[in-house]
């Protein structure tokens, strides 16, 4: 697959993530309670997503690189979108930002991204379905379960929509005018949970919790990247090594490779899972909007 360090560390987070969510749904259908079969639906497109992401599908360029935003001196990953594009370029060129501040931006652009990837896997899923319920005239109570299914997927549909368009807005503000010193919160998936959490049926003291807890995510978000850091430069100095001959130097950084690789992988993957808990928490207080 021709993966860096980070990405593979990823990987391994995202698929101990899905063998998990795989495992529990294994146990619901033992007891029949996904008779809908949507959770098996939803396995089934993250798999999609996860394969998508790390270029496994079969497609050549379909892999989401991740890199830093500058490599001699050019982007070395495209955003696949001429208004990201363009956006990113006016920001490049401005004069606002600090190469950190760069960093960050570069970050978000590519959250972005991967946000329209994943909204354009689930529209072709929805798609499909709709296409097969079209061709089924079948008034019974299965039927009925699967126009269901379809509701719940344009929920997220919109859910995510919403998301990409806040998101698009901030960029194009933070692009002209820099970044704002007074705000919040860095992380743009923390940004993004924050802003949909105040359009979610929270009362006032449930946001406050929650600000508080997004705090608490974002520091363990800066602790994961950290290692990851480590771990690519670790990875660097590894391969420099392996060319010198050095067997107790090279042994000496195999294990301290290994400590930062193991660290990497844990802290993704509880990253990923409080991802997965503090979204759903959001989307069943927007769905209660809806009600």
């Amino acid at each position: 697959l021709h993966l860096s360090a980070v990405k593979l560390a990823e990987l391994h987070s995202d698929l101990k993530i899905q063998e998990k969510d795989e495992l529990s749904w294994k146990k619901l259908k033992a007891e029949g309670l996904d008779e809908d079969g949507e959770k098996e639906a939803k396995l089934r497109r993250n798999l999609n997503v996860i394969m998508t992401k790390y270029g496994m599908n079969g497609k050549k360029d379909s892999q989401l690189v991740d890199t830093n935003y500058i490599k001699d001196g050019t982007e070395s990953d495209t955003l696949d979108d001429p208004r990201l594009e363009k956006l990113w370029s006016k920001a490049k060129t401005s004069g606002k930002f600090s190469d950190e501040e760069l960093d960050k931006l570069w970050r978000e652009f590519k959250h972005h991204k991967e946000k329209i990837h994943d909204y354009n896997i689930l529209l072709e899923t929805v798609s499909r379905t709709e296409d097969i319920h079209k061709n089924v005239i079948d008034p019974s109570e299965e039927n009925l379960m699967k126009e269901e299914i379809l509701h719940n997927k344009h929920r997220e549909l919109k859910e995510k929509l919403r998301s990409i368009n806040q998101g698009f807005e901030r960029l194009r503000k933070v692009s002209h005018q820099g970044y704002d010193t007074t705000s919040e919160f860095e992380e743009p998936r923390v940004i993004d949970l924050w802003d949909m959490a105040k359009s979610a049926n929270f009362t006032e003291k449930e946001l406050e919790s929650f600000r508080e807890e997004l705090k608490h995510f974002e520091a363990k978000i800066e602790k994961h990247h950290h290692y990851q850091k480590q771990l690519e430069i670790s990875h660097q100095k590894l391969k420099h090594i392996e060319g010198t001959g050095d067997k107790d130097h090279l042994n000496r950084n195999k294990e301290k490779y290994a400590m930062l690789e193991e660290k990497t992988k844990e802290l993704g993957y509880k990253v990923k899972k409080h991802l997965q808990d503090l979204s759903s928490r959001i989307s069943q207080g927007l769905q209660h909007n809806e009600l």
